[in-house]
């Protein structure tokens, strides 16, 4: 049982977790989905789309920054890329750091309570 476990936070990470799991970091409430330009080159590549089309279909502009789009299923918000069949991430060998860092991420440090509701492998 390998625990993933990063300076300054109190809690370990269990990966192998994220196969029993539903997804759950991937969908609930709505929020941001931050991605920067060279995760924007690199999912458009992976998904052999121009980056202009990726863009346009995939992403929503706030202020300065982009985010991935949301859907709204059964009455939750889900990541577009969340495949609800499988419960994958259809693009999770690119996803975008944001993604990749879950659950270490600061607002968690004094939330613990909170990120264990959302996550089933925090140790």
């Amino acid at each position: 049982m390998d625990i993933v476990r990063e300076d300054g936070f109190s809690y370990g990470f269990k990966p192998s977790a994220c196969e029993e799991c539903d997804g759950h970091c991937c969908r609930g409430e709505s929020g941001y989905i931050w991605v920067t330009p060279e995760e924007i080159k690199n999912i458009a590549e992976f998904l052999n789309i121009e980056e202009k089309i990726f863009i346009n279909d995939y992403l929503n502009k706030i202020k300065y920054k982009m985010s991935i789009k949301e859907v709204m299923i059964g009455g939750e918000y889900e990541c577009v890329f969340f495949d609800n069949k499988t419960k994958k991430c259809q693009i999770y060998e690119v996803r975008p750091k944001q993604c990749r860092t879950f659950p270490f991420w600061d607002y968690f440090k004094d939330r613990v309570s909170e990120v264990k509701k959302e996550c089933i492998g925090i140790v």
